[in-house]
């Protein structure tokens, strides 16, 4: 039987019951397991969550199920049977936080709408994770992160003028919807744990409103000025120069800064300090017209020499430049070690596995990561013959009618 890790950090005292799949909504769980809450993952007994099905493996085991579950207890429970609503209804009863993501309306149908919820909890707070909302002509269409990013906005502009959009190359809208989750569960915890407060609170998490929202100027400058955003490649449309740039040895850099502050100090990186005083060059505005010109003069100057001369040379004149990573390069970056960015975690397959820590940092009351994600149903003892002091038999019953 798993041994109870108190845990450390802000939400320590926090039980949160995670029955949601693949990222966004488990993400937001393992975001506050980070911060100490007591996190117990149900999964379908037998088909587990989608994601232990996702790439990469090692050993048959999935990398990427290892960290979105990591510091979770894990177990199994069939809540669409009477008995499995049954048991999960006595466990809602001694959590904070229930986190889901099926289609609106299905939890209802299995007889667990948020009436009965908290009936069994009157101070739970039901995170609902859903592609569109609970409401609206779309609200039970099924959806992945792809297309919330194609639909919330962030697609149309990523990518060069004359081509096809683009997507990031990674499910970006989920991680988003994590974010936002855990934000939104962390804010109504505050209320629901009030002295006096009689009622819990049920969050509408849409995937593509998150998507949406992040694009902060989108909306304004269409409302205001009637125009709607398109791709311009690397470049970017408030401030120059702003680009990617290959190095003479083949490898590539990003450029930022919109100050005078920061152009001045790029400027002198590259040796040309008298760009500060032409009239082309004077504001931020004006650079942004005059781009194509900034980009060829720093384009021929960061061509001409190697990464590490360039980095050297804005390092000296505190400009605004930076190696394009890969992973590869993360892990060997000296800030990244310092600031111990990668971290070593118990894995029960592996021993020990290395992913990213804790974001942000805590000074007085830091979190953990307790450990890799586990098998399916590691820690069904725990959760049943411990929370919900379940004996032996009990236990066996259930395994064997396939509700646990």
């Amino acid at each position: 039987m798993t041994r109870p890790d108190p845990g450390t950090g802000p939400l320590s005292g926090i039980k949160i019951l995670d029955i949601a799949t693949i990222i966004a909504g488990p993400m937001a769980g393992s975001l506050l397991a980070d911060f100490g809450a007591e996190v117990i993952k149900l999964e379908l007994p037998g088909a587990g969550d989608g994601l232990r099905g996702f790439p990469p493996f090692k050993d048959g085991k999935s990398l990427w199920w290892k960290v979105t579950n990591r510091g979770k207890y894990h177990g199994t429970l069939d809540l669409r049977r009477p008995d499995g609503a049954k048991l999960f209804l006595d466990l809602i009863g001694q959590v904070d936080v229930l986190i889901e993501n099926f289609r609106p309306g299905t939890l209802a149908r299995w007889g667990l709408d948020i009436e009965t919820l908290w009936k069994a909890n009157p101070k739970l707070v039901v995170l609902r994770v859903s592609g569109y909302g609970q409401t609206g002509p779309s609200a039970t269409q099924p959806g992945f992160a792809r297309i919330f990013e194609a639909m919330g906005g962030l697609t149309h502009i990523t990518g060069d003028p004359d081509r096809a959009p683009v997507h990031t190359g990674y499910p970006l809208a989920d991680s988003i919807g994590g974010l936002f989750g855990a934000f939104a569960i962390s804010a109504a915890l505050v209320k629901a744990m009030q002295p006096g407060r009689e009622q819990g609170e049920e969050i509408d998490l849409a995937l593509t409103e998150a998507m949406l929202r992040i694009l902060e100027s989108l909306a304004i400058e269409y409302d205001q000025l009637g125009h709607v955003r398109e791709r311009v490649g690397n470049k970017n449309t408030y401030s120059a120069p702003s680009d990617v740039y290959m190095t003479l040895d083949k490898r590539y850099v990003s450029l930022a800064g919109s100050t005078n502050t920061t152009f001045s100090n790029n400027a002198n990186a590259i040796g040309r300090p008298d760009l500060v005083d032409d009239p082309r060059f004077s504001s931020n505005a004006s650079r942004v017209d005059n781009v194509q010109e900034l980009d060829r003069i720093f384009s021929a100057w960061i061509a001409s020499h190697t990464l590490d001369e360039v980095l050297a040379a804005f390092r000296e004149s505190n400009g605004t430049l930076a190696p394009i990573y890969g992973i590869d390069q993360i892990f060997d970056d000296p800030q990244f070690k310092a600031r111990e960015a990668i971290v070593k975690v118990e894995d029960e397959d592996f021993g020990e596995v290395r992913m990213q820590g804790l974001v942000p940092r805590y000074r007085n009351d830091p979190g953990h990561i307790r450990w890799a994600a586990k098998a399916l149903g590691a820690d069904n003892d725990y959760i049943y013959k411990t929370l919900l002091n379940l004996s032996d038999d009990d236990v066996a019953k259930y395994r064997e009618q396939g509700i646990l």
